[in-house]
């Protein structure tokens, strides 16, 4: 088969060669957005009288017949025709003859895979960022569901300080939130037409790129050729936005599974979420979320390995960047899974209220609730932290909590301790003692959830309309 470029060559192209540089093998998910910049591209050239109505209206006509027969399941893909790209465009000659061969005026491949992933990556921050809102709803409604029920808060994976269950969920709302808005800011950068920058110079034919860009629905056009060939910036930024989603679902999976062994005991997720070992009858192990957390370790991969094609490309365009598109392929349906089934795996899990307040009372939790009071009586805090350590550790020696100490025990660490300290310590009354903004108080976390329930709706709302 004659090659699109093979007009200066004498040799044909080995077959070693073929099947090692084709990318059609993967790029061919990217047939929707080649087409539909094709489109927008031929009637650009028809607007500059490049190619006549009766020609677009063919080309048109030939590129929704090929998304037809990709769609149905048969469309012929063939290696030799290296890429998506040269499919259609070879799949189009077939069909109308030589004026296919007129589309590629004024285009490049170069420009035309950073079109393709540019407008394959917008809809898929959007699908993303549905999925989080999707999660983060689902989040909202266990913070909910949990009441009045508290939880030991954890530092250095040590007993710290009493927290409502519901402002543990809503750490992760706002983790989330972070990811969404990201995504968001990512996608300013993504929003940006390469059409008509060609190899790399432009071109000496009088096109209009901001006709092809707003029938694409871009915010604007490149400002540099070069740049906007070689330009792989908003794949890394995508990539390393999705590595850190991929953080906090790993921080998430680890939790759970550490709250799901018989240590903890906080909670016990659905069996449809769980699997059993080949050889300890007795076993349930939380797999879902183990899997999700070594994916973690997948994404992270993908980023490095675009980061290091990238780093020492000279200008402009390079093949090495057929490079990034697996890597970016696998991260995004990666997160996007992982979102789904870590909101049905919440969805589906019980949660331990009882065994997690029965925790509660190990650790001296309260502790720094007396702390606090001692500051209220005019005590400098490194002093009251002193006073407070000593009293731990009487009540270490005794086999006591701290609501078991005597008025008069108290007394002996500080004059200052009178009786209206018990209504400070034991978790139950020091959760509520706290006042300080974005704290576990009941009363914020009430209102936090109250807030999130108002956003997310709207949120809701906002992408409901996007898709109607």
């Amino acid at each position: 088969m004659k090659k699109a470029w093979g007009g200066r060559f004498t040799k044909k192209t080995a077959s070693l060669v073929e099947t090692f540089t084709e990318s059609i093998s993967f790029d061919r998910r990217l047939y929707a957005y080649d087409i539909k910049g094709s489109i927008a591209h031929a009637s650009m050239l028809a607007q500059c009288n490049l190619i006549s109505s009766k020609e677009c209206k063919a080309i048109i006509k030939g590129l929704k017949g090929i998304q037809k027969e990709i769609e149905t399941g048969t469309f012929p893909f063939k290696s030799e025709h290296e890429d998506i790209h040269m499919n259609i465009e070879s799949a189009l000659v077939d069909r109308i003859g030589d004026v296919a061969k007129k589309l590629h005026t004024a285009r490049s491949r170069n420009d035309q895979i950073a079109l393709d992933l540019r407008l394959w990556m917008r809809d898929q921050i959007q699908e993303i960022i549905v999925a989080i809102v999707s999660l983060q709803s689902e989040l909202v409604t266990q913070a909910k569901a949990s009441g009045k029920h508290i939880l030991p808060g954890f530092t250095h994976l040590q007993h710290a300080q009493p927290i409502m269950v519901g402002h543990y969920f809503l750490a992760y709302v706002e983790m989330f939130e972070r990811d969404r808005t990201r995504l968001i800011d990512c996608r300013k950068r993504v929003n940006v037409s390469p059409l008509g920058a060609c190899a790399l110079a432009g071109t000496t034919l009088h096109i209009k790129p901001e006709i092809t860009a707003k029938l694409l629905g871009f915010a604007s056009t490149f400002e540099n050729s070069i740049d906007a060939v070689s330009d792989r910036d908003f794949s890394l930024e995508f990539a390393s936005v999705l590595s850190i989603i991929s953080v906090h679902l790993s921080r998430f999976c680890e939790e759970w599974i550490i709250w799901s062994s018989q240590g903890f005991d906080f909670l016990d997720i659905d069996d449809s979420y769980c699997t059993g070992s080949s050889i300890m009858p007795q076993k349930k192990n939380p797999d879902v979320l183990e899997i999700m957390r070594g994916k973690c370790g997948r994404v992270y991969g993908n980023l490095f390995s675009l980061l290091t094609i990238m780093k020492g490309l000279p200008l402009s365009y390079n093949r090495d960047m057929q490079e990034d598109k697996e890597a970016i392929f696998d991260s995004s349906d990666t997160i996007k899974e992982c979102l789904v089934i870590l909101k049905e795996l919440i969805k589906k899990t019980t949660l331990k209220f009882d065994n997690m307040e029965k925790s509660c009372e190990k650790g001296f939790l309260d502790a720094t609730g007396i702390a606090d009071y001692l500051v209220t009586k005019g005590v400098p805090f490194r002093q009251s932290h002193e006073i407070v350590g000593k009293i731990v550790k009487k009540c270490n020696a005794n086999g006591i909590g701290l609501q078991n100490v005597s008025l008069k025990d108290f007394k002996e660490f500080s004059p200052l301790i009178d009786k209206d300290l018990y209504k400070t310590i034991g978790v139950a009354n020091y959760i509520k003692q706290y006042k300080s903004p974005g704290s576990t108080a009941p009363a914020s976390v009430r209102k936090k959830i109250a807030a999130w329930e108002r956003r997310l709706q709207k949120q809701t709302l906002k992408q409901e309309k996007k898709f109607v």
